[in-house]
């Protein structure tokens, strides 16, 4: 609970770093343009790189990784019918963000110290294979929910192309292979990797500073986080119980948890970036990461009992 309390607090802090810069105008709308750009095409792809270099395990515990690596792929897949069905009434922007969202949760970013306070060491490894699926998701599928267009074969190249996929590409063939980065390039990567919450939170502090605090609560973002939070992990837990599994509990337990993240940074950064309702795309990242501190805690202490 702590970590949690800990993780939760030096997010909004760094939120609210960005929402100074931006109220006492430091950084302006074509700052914040530029820092938005900056955290999309360099910083990001230097975080997927920097933790899939991170993901290499011992092959003693193969069995374990492979069948966390198998559940993490059928939630994501699930994750995209999920919020094509729930949130297909919504406004086009509004929908492009709650679909996103539903896909890629903040679990790279709390997921890791999360599962290794609670797991210990295996858990961190554990979490690390994870994340493996839902990385490419959120840089193929995910992206390819703001880059819509009706030229399917641009869209296509549009997100192949993207330093964000290019890197995916480039980590999994890392850690298959055992390969190292030379150590001038490791070097910078990682201390552009290390640079990715602040910036993303410090982002998302600037978009918030251009809501109206009397527009702040919305209905469907409350919606989306009982769903986010509540839902689709609760389904994981009764799906992994129910049918003849025989999960170890470390397995289900990191499956459980990560499923009930919040929305994740980049919800806000792309909508900014594709102009889709970035406003909308804060306050779901705001609220559902608000509320996760509850229920994560929660979920902590059912798992454990």
């Amino acid at each position: 609970m702590i970590t949690v309390i800990t993780l939760q607090v030096t997010l909004f802090l760094l939120i609210a770093v960005g929402f100074v810069l931006k109220r006492i105008h430091i950084v302006g709308p074509q700052g914040q343009k530029n820092l938005n750009d900056m955290v999309i095409y360099v910083i990001l792809p230097c975080n997927i790189l920097h933790a899939f270099t991170e993901g290499a395990a011992d092959g003693a515990q193969f069995m374990q990784y492979l069948e966390i690596l198998v559940i993490s792929m059928c939630i994501q897949i699930f994750c995209v019918f999920y919020g094509k069905i729930m949130y297909r009434n919504e406004s086009k922007d509004r929908y492009k963000c709650l679909q996103y969202g539903t896909i890629c949760s903040n679990s790279g970013f709390l997921g890791n110290p999360i599962s290794e306070g609670i797991y210990g060491a295996e858990g961190l490894v554990l979490t690390s294979f994870y994340l493996i699926p839902m990385r490419i998701m959120m840089w193929s599928s995910g992206l390819s929910v703001f880059t819509e267009t009706s030229n399917k074969k641009a869209a296509l190249k549009k997100v192949l192309t993207h330093p964000c996929i290019i890197t995916c590409e480039l980590g999994i063939i890392l850690m298959l292979t055992g390969w190292k980065l030379p150590a001038g390039i490791s070097g910078m990567v990682n201390s552009l990797s290390n640079c990715n919450t602040a910036m993303s939170m410090m982002v998302i502090g600037m978009i918030l500073a251009d809501i109206d605090p009397k527009e702040f609560w919305d209905w469907t973002v409350v919606k989306y986080t009982v769903q986010r939070l509540i839902v689709i992990p609760a389904v994981v837990y009764i799906v992994c119980t129910v049918l003849p599994l025989h999960l170890p509990k470390m397995v289900l337990g990191i499956s459980v948890i990560l499923a009930g993240m919040p929305a994740g940074a980049t919800t806000s950064i792309l909508a900014e970036k594709y102009d889709s309702d970035p406003a909308f795309a804060t306050k779901m990242v705001i609220f559902s990461t608000l509320l996760s501190l509850p229920t994560i805690c929660l979920w902590s202490i059912f798992l454990q009992a």
